[in-house]
């Protein structure tokens, strides 16, 4: 194909609200052009990505068992009410109405439609399982969309979905989902994890995330270099600490001025104590009641632990005024000793590594110091694991300690159980006769996220690195005096022809420009090997062939080149 003839533009700047660098690359390397808000065009070059990952991801579902199926974007209210789920998904659903005041929305996943289809047409525990999956746009109205395709409004998703007879056959597709999937990001050429993962609204019990590995990513991970332990920080589970013996001779509760020191750090730093021995006190409110939070102050709060704690629902941050009505004290200088005992204290697991603590006397500008939980505080504290993982911390599977690396959310399987099939009716007689309903499994995979992450996880200065298996075009010849020389078009033409008998994709830069302008569009755009073809190098019988990953230069018979790109092709050009 030649580029004066492909439909390509190309940015020396990105535009000014492009913060992620793969959000400024596909601007910039004509990928994408900005709609609207979170919407996004996908241009010929960003469709040949979008389309080769389509391609991969539907060659590993169909290789797993799984048949392809289209499903509606528009879903009707009806369905979404049986669940439950018009009423409490949020502001995320865009509801519309048809000119009859009928209401649907325009669907954010499909769990219901999926559900509806299978309840019709399954009736005997013999037409299960199966497996069925779809390609296709989602919308999901982001309140902040950003960063480009990474969080857009509308998005291209593959979302597959199973039924089962019992949970055991679940539990067997689920490993095979997993296993598809792993060959999926392999052959992608993604450096990624599979981590254990909370279910989220979604529901059901189990579930893995699948991370693109990248400084750039929003989640946190926690995985263990000695073992296969892995999970995002929001599930990974804090173990306790050794038990500690208190000392009988402990000093007396002491309150000590310390003005102007609300965080931790400064309280840490005005009573040079070690800030694992400050207590952090943080006040929630679940069912209009207040409860306070007391977690280590070199530690943060995991909100999503918390929400699982019992008799905690849909928890809230406790306003200034209600901590004021509730403690007698502004925020900063709150503590659980003194206080109402019918205040429910709940305290992280490491609360109990320190034989003392200091806190806040719920006095503005004052703290405690020599805090014993057990002699000290009046009410009952619960202790429980409400705090996230930080590096260094035992790993859950007792084989090592924990890092903390930054991954991109491109995949996630659940085991969904019965939650949808109850909810919707779908059942199946089982082999005596009796009506039992479905287990379900959900399986999805963010297809145009990818190509984000592809870009965050592989780019330099000059613009992207593509892994080969996804790449727009696998070459690029880059012609110096193409419209001029009718020996470098005619070498062109044959390389061409040569390159694409091997299964290779070819871009030849035909344009009357200056060499330094095509090699910084190439590389911006990210095709892995350049070809430089011009008339010097056809006299010398050698051409320039660039690595546009490691960035090697070499120089190459032209009558070697097809076996230098037959054996990288034997490589998947790697």
């Amino acid at each position: 194909m030649k580029l004066s003839s492909f439909y390509l533009n190309t940015l020396r700047e990105a535009p000014s609200e492009a913060e992620l660098i793969s959000h400024q690359l596909m601007l910039r390397a004509g990928l994408i052009k900005k709609l609207g808000a979170g919407l996004y065009s996908w241009l010929p070059l960003g469709l040949r990505v979008l389309r080769k990952i389509e391609t991969i991801v539907r060659e590993e579902m169909n290789r797993a068992g799984a048949h392809e199926l289209l499903m509606p974007a528009v879903q009707p209210a009806e369905l979404w009410q049986e669940t439950g789920r018009w009423a409490i998904f949020g502001p995320q659903m865009l509801k519309i109405k048809d000119r009859h005041e009928r209401d649907f929305c325009f669907g954010p996943t499909h769990e219901e439609v999926i559900t509806d289809i299978v309840r019709q047409d399954i009736r005997s525990y013999r037409q299960l399982p199966v497996n069925l999956y779809q390609i296709q746009t989602k919308f999901r109205d982001e309140i902040r969309p950003r960063f480009g395709v990474m969080r857009a409004r509308e998005f291209v998703m593959k979302d597959a979905y199973s039924f089962h007879t019992d949970y055991e056959d679940l539990q067997r597709e689920y490993h095979n989902m997993y296993e598809a999937y792993s060959r999926i990001f392999e052959r992608l050429g993604l450096r990624y994890r599979a981590v254990a993962a909370d279910t989220g609204a979604i529901g059901g019990t189990g579930s893995h995330e699948f991370h693109v590995l990248a400084d750039s990513g929003e989640d946190a991970i926690a995985y263990c270099p000695d073992s296969e332990y892995a999970a995002n920080v929001e599930l990974a589970e804090a173990l306790p600490p050794p038990q500690i013996s208190r000392s009988k001779d402990s000093q007396p509760l002491t309150e000590v001025s310390t003005p102007n020191t609300t965080r931790c750090e400064d309280v840490a730093k005005f009573l040079n104590t070690p800030i694992n021995t400050v207590l952090k006190t943080i006040a929630i409110i679940s069912d209009d009641q207040l409860i306070l939070l007391l977690l280590r102050g070199d530690h943060q709060l995991n909100e999503v632990k918390t929400s699982k704690v019992d008799g905690i629902s849909n928890f809230r941050f406790a306003s200034d005024e209600e901590i004021k009505r509730a403690l007698g004290c502004v925020p900063g200088y709150i503590g659980p000793v003194g206080i109402n005992p019918d205040i429910r204290l709940i305290a992280d697991r490491s609360v109990n590594s320190a034989e003392t603590f200091v806190c806040g006397a719920n006095k503005e500008g004052f703290h405690f110091q020599h805090v014993d939980i057990s002699r000290d505080i009046r009410g009952k504290v619960e202790f429980t694991d409400i705090r996230n993982v930080i590096a260094g911390d035992p790993s859950p599977d007792q084989k090592g300690s924990l890092e903390i690396m930054r991954g991109i959310e491109v995949g996630h399987i659940f085991q969904l159980r019965t939650k949808y099939s109850e909810a919707l009716k779908c059942q199946y007689l089982d082999k005596d006769g009796k009506t039992q309903p479905t287990e379900m499994g959900c399986y999805g995979i963010g297809v145009s996220r990818i190509v984000a992450a592809a870009i965050e996880q592989g780019h330099d200065e000059r613009g992207i690195i593509w892994p080969a298996s996804i790449a727009p075009f696998h070459v690029a010849i880059a012609t110096i005096g193409y419209k001029k020389n009718e020996e470098v078009r005619d070498c062109a033409a044959k390389l061409e022809k040569e390159l694409m008998n091997l299964g290779m994709e070819v871009l030849i830069d035909d344009r009357d420009e200056r060499p330094g302008v095509m090699f910084a569009d190439l590389e911006l755009i990210g095709i892995p090997y350049r070809i430089t073809l011009g008339e010097r190098g056809l006299k010398e019988g050698m051409l320039e062939i660039f690595d546009r990953k490691s960035g090697a230069i070499e120089k190459i018979k032209i009558d070697s080149i097809i076996d230098f790109f037959r054996s990288k092709k034997a490589n998947q050009l790697n």
